[in-house]
This record gives C-alpha cells, sequence and structure tokens, in this order.
C-alpha cells in the first residue's frame, strides 16, 4: 500500500484547505482510512478516520465540528476539508491505512500499518 497525501501548506486562522490522500492498492474499498498529525515535539495523534464503505466515521474532540473525513472509493482518495484553521492546527498531516477487519478500533494510532509521507500545514495567527 503507497499512500500519497497532498494540500498542505499555509493558511490564515479562521481560513479553510483540503487535504487528499491518493492511495496506490488494488482494493480501496477493504481499508478503513485515517488522518493523523503530528506537531514538533508531540506525539502523533487521531484527527479523523473513516470506515472502509464510509459508513462510520470518527473525530478527535479538538476537531469536531470543524473537520470532515471523506472518501471516494472510485478514486481510492480520501480527503480531510477543515475550517475555521487555528494555530494550533499546525502539524505534519499524515494519511494512514488498515485493513478493515484488522484489530483495535480505527481511530487509534495503532490501529494503522500502512502509512503516507507528511504534508505540513501551517496555520498563522
Amino acid at each position: 500500500v503507497q499512500l500519497q497525501a497532498s494540500g498542505g501548506g499555509l493558511v490564515q486562522a479562521g481560513g479553510s484547505l483540503r487535504l487528499s490522500c491518493a492511495a496506490s492498492v488494488r482494493t480501496f474499498s477493504n481499508y478503513d482510512m485515517g488522518w493523523f498529525r503530528q506537531a514538533p515535539g508531540k506525539e502523533r495523534e487521531i484527527v479523523a478516520a473513516i470506515k472502509w464503505n464510509g459508513g462510520s466515521t470518527y473525530y478527535a474532540d479538538s476537531v469536531k465540528g470543524r473537520v470532515t473525513i471523506s472518501r471516494d472509493n472510485t478514486k481510492k482518495t480520501v480527503y480531510l476539508q477543515m475550517n475555521r484553521a487555528e494555530p494550533g492546527d499546525t502539524a505534519f498531516y499524515y494519511c494512514a491505512a488498515r485493513l478493515y477487519y484488522r484489530s483495535g478500533f480505527f481511530g487509534f494510532v495503532e490501529a494503522y500499518n500502512h502509512w503516507g509521507q507528511g504534508t505540513l500545514v501551517t496555520v498563522s495567527s
């Protein structure tokens, strides 16, 4: 599984951005997908996750109401729409994948075993 994240950059506080993650995999719909982030000096944390069929999503409390995760299985892509960006959102953002039947809650970092490279999001105040 290869994952390619894109869409990071500089955004002003209160602004919006959309991250995309394209997967190189035979059957994308077999995978739960997640977006995670890691700020300097901090541990990697969940931002949002979505089940293989889009039927269930999970959001970190810090982004609820501001972030929407979605996926297009025909395009093998997962998206993260962030609105009302805050300086605290500044971090490297990573997408990750795991087979849907892998054990562990799909909102946990440890549940994922395929990771893409990060894309940097900087929110200026």
